[in-house]
């Protein structure tokens, strides 16, 4: 079975470790042997969070420089910041819609234009799916599902042998009822933007 080894990153409070453990759960039932790692940042204050997801036959839950298959980025600097896990053959799925960091708002830096950053992203793999998730997740009736528009937009690109329907499952039995709708659409939303 080939080796898959997803890297999720984003800011505090946007979703990322709850898609990583769903992406986890639903390739276990689908039969995939999976490994879910998470290395906390700071994410009740808007810091950097990062997991993984890594399937099939591996025997360590690290993601190394160079190793990652598929880098899914809920927020653009962050995808930037994480680009030296990918190699020229990895997919990376970005958000383009920036949560500036604390020392941003209160004026102690400066935020890239999310347009150089992409540049430089593009210049280092050689497929990159871009979407404005946060747009796609109001749109789907709930601001806080940026993490199941992502999901879509990985299961939707067709790196992983996770299918949308075991996918869609998972979400299904493992989220919260009053918000079931908005995630199954928030993932479909997902899912056309990748195609």
């Amino acid at each position: 079975m080939d080796t898959k080894r997803c890297v999720f990153v984003g800011v505090g409070g946007q979703g990322n470790l709850l898609a990583s453990r769903l992406l986890g759960e639903a390739a276990l039932a689908a039969g995939i042997p999976a490994v879910v790692s998470e290395i906390h940042g700071m994410a009740q204050r808007g810091g950097v969070v990062e997991s993984a997801v890594l399937m099939g036959d591996v025997t360590s839950p690290i993601v190394s420089n160079g190793e990652a298959d598929v880098l899914v980025g809920f927020e653009p600097l962050e995808t930037l910041r994480t680009i030296g896990k990918c190699s020229r053959e990895s997919l990376v799925i970005t958000n383009l819609q920036p949560l500036p960091p604390f020392t941003v708002s209160v004026g102690q830096g400066t935020y890239p234009p999310v347009d150089e950053m992409m540049d430089l992203i593009s210049g280092k793999v050689s497929r990159v799916i871009a979407l404005r998730g946060n747009d796609l997740a109001e749109e789907a009736g709930n601001p806080l599902s940026l993490n199941m528009v992502m999901l879509g937009a990985l299961i939707g690109s067709g790196a992983l042998a996770v299918t949308a329907d075991g996918m869609k499952e998972t979400i299904s039995t493992s989220t919260k009822k009053a918000f079931l709708d908005s995630n199954l659409k928030a993932f479909d939303l997902g899912m056309k933007s990748a195609g």
